[in-house]
């Protein structure tokens, strides 16, 4: 009951968020400020703005976003993009559960109100954040046009949103995203902003060999048995994400092995899909329509072009922009392992040996 309790009123969240922006049809940039949320106790002590930016000129494709000005000097602290992976998964994911300024605490006792409190560990605190719904079709953002999405087409909208959208183009701009082959957005415009200063990435999605390290990881943290492991390795060979459909044995073995929820506990009431209306929109999508809020519709007409950005990795680092590459203990999805292959495979220097690092005297990773 709990559970459904707190799905339910953060729906209601995304509601009232979505009730706060103007009508978009035919704008190129439209906005709310939004002041307070249910949940949270007085006036949000934060900037916290969202809307739609229109990103080609007929502006039949508008890009949903949450921008948070920085909490320390937004005028010079540096403004970074977010984009959460899938491809098709809300950056409300990572607005309310990763890396912005809020999260739930839910009190158990059936018909409490879940309540919102501050994210001490913010990265609003030192800069500030544009979390973009993209590619057209995620959470609130939509198309009017009968089209599909692909890679370089998504790299075209990110680029037009950053021309287009709100705020702080002077100051140094990164870039970040999780899972889903996160490098093929930068590729296509990063390398024109004169500003752009690097990229943070996240259990990406990097090579089409990433996704077999899965099994190995799930074996390696006693999440399958000794016994389903060997047999995977027999009978699908070491490739477990394009299985041929004649070997029977290893359809069955990825079967089981294809039981566990590979999803973060803290994401499944974001799962479902629930119709919410969205008055802020007129008529409806060839996408589908916006009235349904989906945290990750992997439905979407979206088409891969690019499946392997390893060479951008070694471009990118060539013309000297930094990068963070950093991989979740638990991310099974796309798990640490596959990381390391690949990182492993650009043959740079080692300046500095494996080791835990601290924060607040107690080991962080």
């Amino acid at each position: 009951m709990a559970s459904k309790m707190v799905h339910l009123l953060c729906l209601l969240l995304i509601l009232l968020l979505s009730t706060l922006i103007i009508a978009c049809s035919n704008l190129v940039l439209c906005h709310s400020v939004v002041k307070s949320l249910p949940g949270f106790e007085g006036p949000l002590p934060f900037e916290l703005e969202t809307g739609y930016v229109g990103v080609d000129e007929s502006k039949d494709v508008q890009l949903f976003y949450y921008f948070v000005k920085s909490e320390s000097n937004p005028k010079e602290d540096p403004l970074l993009l977010w984009l959460t992976g899938g491809p098709g998964c809300s950056a409300f994911s990572a607005f309310i559960y990763e890396i912005g300024p809020l999260y739930f605490v839910v009190k158990q006792r059936e018909g409490n109100f879940p309540t919102l409190v501050l994210n001490p560990n913010s990265w609003t605190k030192v800069s500030s954040i544009l979390f973009v719904d993209l590619p057209v079709g995620t959470g609130f953002s939509y198309g009017t046009l009968a089209s599909k999405s692909t890679n370089l087409q998504s790299c075209d909208q990110a680029y037009e949103f950053l021309k287009k959208g709100p705020y702080f183009l002077s100051n140094p701009i990164y870039v970040g995203r999780d899972s889903y082959i996160s490098i093929t957005l930068l590729s296509a415009f990063v390398v024109v902003l004169k500003w752009f200063q690097g990229y943070l990435l996240g259990n990406p999605l990097t090579t089409p060999n990433d996704s077999n390290y899965a099994i190995p990881f799930a074996h390696g943290t006693g999440l399958i048995s000794n016994e389903l492991y060997e047999s995977l390795q027999r009978s699908c060979q070491g490739e477990y994400f394009n299985i041929d459909p004649s070997n029977a044995q290893c359809l069955q073995d990825y079967q089981a092995y294809s039981r566990i929820n590979a999803y973060r506990l803290s994401h499944f009431w974001l799962n479902d899909e629930s119709p919410r209306s969205a008055p802020h929109s007129k008529g409806t999508s060839d996408f589908g329509s916006i009235e349904e809020w989906i945290r990750c519709d992997y439905e979407l007409p979206y088409t891969t072009t690019i499946m392997d950005s390893f060479q951008y990795h070694v471009n990118l680092s060539t013309k000297g922009y930094k990068s963070l590459i950093y991989s979740g203990d638990h991310g099974m999805i796309v798990p640490f392992l596959g990381t390391q292959a690949w990182i492993s495979a650009l043959n740079y220097s080692i300046v500095d040996d494996w080791h835990s690092w601290r924060v607040q005297g107690q080991v962080a990773g």
